[in-house]
């Protein structure tokens, strides 16, 4: 098991196109000054070469304030920018297989809890943080297959000690239900990425983690 820990509380998932035309590395930034702590660069609809592009760029900029990049999915991207992590789907190469490899066994690892059985498997087990995907459906990703709900958190939170990450259309309404229900990690894409100023945004989500 990687040896990083993460203690991060406001997680930003962030694509170009979810920046609703604005740029997407000033978004990043004002997220971060408002208090974001870890950044997922999501970019499923481009290719390689596009993520690539992007994810050198964002790199520097969360590198220059200190913030972990994970990459999703992708792991020549993750590996070519020297990411601080991958994070992985049922779909994608799994955390058994990534733990393995040198270039991935002390990088964060995430992976995505879609059924309670996965709970007890080995990928769990080798993994950093699970993400609870989607609490509540979104429009932001929808080749999702269980809406876990606040109940669904709780219940999840009663079967592992892991580091939950939340993300499905969580906001500043229901944050801190989220975070009751047994999350310790909120990860938003459109609260931050389509909010009027991010930066106030992200300030407004943090402090309802924190109260």
């Amino acid at each position: 098991m990687s040896l990083n820990p993460f203690p991060y509380q406001l997680y930003l998932v962030i694509s170009e196109a979810d920046c609703v035309g604005r740029n997407f590395l000033q978004v990043a930034e004002q997220a971060i000054l408002g208090g974001v702590d870890v950044i997922q660069l999501r970019e499923k609809n481009s290719s390689t070469d596009s993520f690539l592009a992007k994810a050198r760029q964002l790199i520097e900029l969360t590198e220059k304030h200190s913030i972990p990049l994970i990459i999703n999915d992708n792991t020549e991207v993750a590996e070519k920018v020297n990411a601080a992590g991958i994070h992985v789907g049922n779909s994608d190469a799994s955390p058994v297989y990534l733990r393995q490899q040198s270039l991935f066994s002390q990088k964060i690892i995430g992976y995505s809890i879609e059924y309670l059985f996965q709970l007890d498997n080995e990928q769990t087990a080798v993994s950093d943080y699970l993400g609870i995907s989607p609490v509540f459906r979104t429009d932001t990703k929808t080749d999702t297959i269980t809406e876990w709900g606040l109940e669904g958190i709780t219940k999840i939170r009663q079967l592992t000690a892991k580091p939950l990450v939340a993300i499905g259309h969580i906001h500043l309404g229901n944050a801190r239900e989220v975070m009751n229900a047994g999350a310790n990690c909120l990860a938003v894409v459109s609260a931050i990425c389509s909010a009027k100023d991010p930066q106030k945004a992200a300030y407004q989500l943090k402090n309802e983690i924190l109260k």
